[in-house]
């Protein structure tokens, strides 16, 4: 064979970008070998049966309320006791966080088949931890992990 009948099988690969642009090549090798080892480190431990250790311990309950959660798509929510009657009337403005938690809670009991309308409990633990619990599915949440104000919200329903 010819060298150009080689050249046409087998073009050179062009790249279109200035030297300066390109990613050094021990930086995807490095990038590559973190992320192999961050897979290698998450196999063992979950294979090592070893608990999580950010999981805050479950204090016992100092105060607890039972609340019925209905939203809108608007991000309005109405929370309600367990009896009917209303607690909050949020806005589409100031409902937002509200609603958000009833899709999560509705969307775990689907996955269950659990009544959409049962009431979760808003649970006031040792340590000032606000938390809800929905003992239809088992979901948990710990409200201080999204923030001051959204859990102002919920601390207020509390009372």
């Amino acid at each position: 064979m010819s060298d150009t009948t080689q050249n046409t099988r087998h073009p050179a690969t062009k790249i279109h970008a200035k030297p300066d642009d390109l990613v050094p090549r021990f930086m995807v090798v490095a990038m590559f070998g973190l992320v192999a080892a961050i897979l290698l480190l998450v196999s063992l431990a979950t294979l090592s049966g070893k608990p999580m250790e950010s999981t805050p311990t479950a204090g016992p309950v100092i105060k607890e309320r039972s609340l019925v959660l209905t939203s809108e798509m608007t991000g309005a929510a109405k929370v309600h006791d367990q009896h009917g009657t209303l607690i909050a009337d949020f806005t589409a403005e100031k409902g937002g966080f509200v609603a958000g938690i009833e899709r999560v809670v509705a969307r775990e009991r689907q996955k269950v088949g659990a009544p959409i309308n049962a009431p979760v409990l808003l649970q006031l633990r040792e340590g000032n931890r606000l938390s809800l619990f929905d003992p239809s599915t088992g979901w948990t949440a710990e409200l201080m992990g999204f923030g001051a104000d959204n859990t102002r919200t919920f601390a207020r329903l509390l009372d």
